[in-house]
Parts: structure tokens; sequence; C-alpha cells
């Protein structure tokens, strides 16, 4: 393929060099009135276009799309990402007039606030939040949005707490959105299970300043804090807030809600729990959800999804203003909303389910040949580590090497408490085929690492474009050729 790619260049090149003058027509307009009809900037005397056949221009972008690698392409293991694949049909709804071709400032809107009302109450039964804002226009936006509500709480009644505390196995996202609303960061140090110490919580908790704790759960080790109603309760005790990093909910989807666990607020990744195309930049779209005594918060416009809560009686004069104008991102809400009403209830459980035995079958086959930090049942993900590799092989190696076999890399490097990680997310759209093909990649590689370390250093071999110097490249980008 990479012979094939070279010599369709060669031929686009060789048809540029060839380009003859007569090729393009003679000019059929007087030479004198040029100037008053085009610029003189854009005035040449030759013009090389390329004398290529149809067939040719169609393999040559045929071939350039399908460098492109997605999930559509094959398994996709971005730990903490949930690369899940997306219904197609989910991309024929969100195209429907009714949908599309609409503008947020008409008067007649009913078909898109009746969607947002309909997906704010099977929110509210998936996570166990009463009220929802759909602004956000990503996961960290929600974030930055939950925080913002946190602090106007505190603030309202009077009590200037302005500390969160953080546990290290956290997205990355959150102490930086924590930071940004104002507060400043405790970073909480996980035990060797994986989970947060109860003793080292309540001491924190204790300075009296603590607005509360941002936690992901399962985090990003993959792991279910055991003690999650115990820690929610210490916070609850020092007059702490909860909030829940929605990132992670995937495998939790059908078997427990946040809103049991004793969280007040929440973000939710629509674009990657509810499988709508994210990645390359966006869109994106992170909703909000909070407790009933936290509406009042809320950015306009907002939903409540418990119908048991009377709307008339809702007073939000203390909203933190608005987070992003208009609705949001209303095509991404509709994808999720298909995605949601096509599955029901027992699908979703089945994806919770099926995304956590797939991410432990590959658990299960690995564990043998790369380091397991934490011996301990995952969810939707796990970490394996370079830890004792030979030859000096190290996790960026491994993750080069994989792009061989024609499989996108894990996450590496992440979360920071586990040296040389790979972080592995398979989510529960990949068949038992395409994990083996994945774990006997894993496990090749492995073998390569003792046979031929060299080959392995100096990978990638079969793609595009080489090995990069990344810290070069993200502070030096060629953005054209």
């Amino acid at each position: 393929m990479k012979k094939v790619r070279e010599n369709r260049n060669l031929i686009f090149t060789k048809a540029f060099e060839s380009a003859e003058d007569n090729y393009i027509p003679d000019l059929d307009i007087p030479s004198s009135n040029l100037d008053d009809i085009i610029p003189k900037n854009l005035l040449r005397d030759n013009l090389p276009i390329p004398d290529v056949p149809e067939v040719e221009i169609v393999r040559h972008y045929t071939d350039l799309s399908q460098i492109n690698y997605g999930v559509d392409s094959g398994i996709y293991p971005l730990g903490s990402c949930t690369m899940k694949y997306n219904p197609k049909i989910n991309e024929k709804i969100v195209k429907l007039p009714g949908f599309s071709i609409i503008h947020p400032l008409q008067k007649k809107n009913e078909g898109a606030i009746l969607l947002m009302e309909e997906l704010s109450q099977l929110l509210h039964k998936i996570t166990g939040m009463d009220a929802f804002t759909f602004s956000p226009a990503a996961g960290a936006h929600g974030e930055l949005t939950g925080m913002f509500i946190l602090k106007k709480f505190f603030e309202q009644n009077g009590n200037q707490k302005n500390k969160i505390i953080v546990p290290d196995s956290a997205h990355g996202t959150n102490p930086a959105s924590a930071k940004m609303a104002g507060f400043s960061i405790i970073e909480l140090n996980s035990n060797e299970h994986g989970e947060i110490p109860l003793e080292e919580l309540e001491f924190a908790m204790q300075e009296g300043d603590v607005a509360g704790i941002m936690l992901t759960n399962p985090n990003t080790l993959g792991l279910f804090d055991r003690n999650i109603l115990k820690i929610t309760e210490i916070v609850h005790k020092y007059d702490g807030l909860c909030y829940y990093d929605g990132a992670n909910l995937n495998p939790m989807l059908g078997i427990c809600r946040p809103g049991d666990m004793g969280f007040d607020i929440l973000h939710l990744n629509l674009h990657k729990t509810f499988s709508t195309p994210h990645g390359g930049g966006g869109p994106g779209s992170g909703p909000v959800g909070i407790k009933e005594g936290l509406i009042q918060f809320l950015p306009e416009p907002y939903f409540i999804g418990n119908e048991k809560i009377d709307k008339e009686k809702i007073n939000i004069s203390h909203s933190i203003g608005k987070m992003k104008s208009f609705w949001g991102n209303f095509g991404i809400l509709v994808r999720a909303y298909a995605y949601i009403r096509a599955l029901g209830k027992n699908g979703l459980s089945r994806v919770g389910k099926v995304s956590v035995l797939n991410a432990n079958y590959l658990r299960k086959r690995l564990q043998e040949f790369y380091h397991l930090p934490y011996q301990r049942i995952c969810q939707h993900e796990f970490v394996l580590s370079d830890k004792n590799f030979p030859n000096k092989i190290t996790a960026e190696d491994i993750a080069k090497r994989i792009l061989d076999y024609g499989i996108y890399a894990p996450t590496v490097y992440f979360p920071l408490i586990v040296d040389g990680a790979l972080m592995i997310e398979p989510t529960e759209t990949e068949s038992k085929e395409a994990l083996d093909y994945f774990a006997e990649t894993m496990i090749r590689i492995y073998q390569e690492t003792q046979n031929k370390p060299e080959f392995v250093h100096k990978a990638p071999h079969n793609t595009p474009v080489g090995r990069l110097d990344a810290v070069l490249a993200a502070r030096k980008p060629v953005l054209k050729e």
C-alpha cells in the first residue's frame, strides 16, 4: 500500500511537471480589458494543471481517505475516551429537516424543545439528577459549569469555601476546571487498591473551607470505588457538595446511578456515553445535571427532568448566567436522544454490562504479559504499564508498534499515578474477534520486545509518516506540506 501511494504521488508530480501551455484554451477576452476584470496579482502566464485520468484522481483521494483511522475502520481502544461505534441511524435522524433546517431564534421550534424536554427526563432516569442544562459544549465545559454552580451555592449561603478535593485518579481536566472557577486544589493520593483513603478524606474535609470533592467513579484506573457511599457521606457531613465526573458513566448504565451514590452535581459526555461522533476537536456536549436544591443556580436554558418537581415554583434568580449561546450543540442532543430511545432500559443495561465484560476479557488475556498495577476486576477500562519490560522498551514504543498492525493505539502515560501507563478501553461495540485480534497483536509485540527490540524502538514502519519528535511537533507543527 505504501508503494502504491508513492506511485500515485509520482503520477501527480509528473503530471504537474509535464503540463503544457496549450492544454488550456486560448484567452477569448481582449488583453487590454484584463486589468478591469482580473486583479493583477492573480494574472500569470502559465497555469500548470495536471493532465490526470479521472480514475487516478478518484483512487488518490480514496486512498487519502483510508489513511485516516476511525472507529469505522477498526477497534479504537483509547482509554478514558469511550470511542464506541456510532449507529448510522443517528446521522439520518439528525438530518431530518425539523432538526437540521431550524434556527434557535425561530418562534416555532416545538419539536426541538420537546426533544430536549424528553431527553432531560431520560437522563433523570439514567443518572438520578433532577434538572439539566444542555448548554455546555463539551465535558470540560460541563465541569466548569458545575464548579460555577457549586461556587455560587456557597456564596449565596454566605460561606466562602474555596478548596476542592481532587483525587490523583481523576481526569486531568478536573483540577483545571476547579482552578478556573477560583478554587484551590487538595489532591488525595489513592491507596493500594486504587481507591480514596477514607481517613485522609475526612482529615481534609475538617479544614472547614473545603467546598467538596470532584470524583470520577469508576476512576481513570477503571476501578469502582467500593466505599463510594461512605465518601459522599463524609463530604456531606462537613457541609460539602459532591461533583460526579460523568466521563466514565458507560459501564454504569442501567447498573447504578450517580444520584443514588450521593452526588449533587454531574456532567455527562453525551459524545462518549451516548454514542455521538467525537474527536478532531468536536463538536461535543457536556450537559450538567443537579439535584433539586441547586436548580436555582442553573444557567438558562434548563430543563426539569424529574416530573415530580413543580416547575411553577422554580426561581432561578441566582443563576450563574449563560455558559453558551442558545441551546448548546443541538445536533449532538438529537443523536444522544435517538441512541437512548433505540436501546431502551434493557439495551442501556446491556451496554454497561458488555463494556465491563469486554474490558475484563482483555485484562485477563494481557496481564500474563504486561504488568497490571491493580489486581482487581475492572469496569470499562484497565491500565497496564511498561514496568519490567526488557531492552528499555517503553509504553510509547509499544503504542507506535501497534500502529503497524492497523490498530489505533491505547492512551499512554495516563493516568499519571501509573508509570508507563497503557490505558485500554475496548467499549461494548467490539466483537470477540476484534478483541482477540487486539490481544494477539499486543502479545506479538511483547514477544518482539524480547526478540527484536530495536525494531520496536523504531516503530512505526508501515505508516505514511514515521515516528515524530512529539515535543517538537507540538511546539512547532508543520501545518502545510
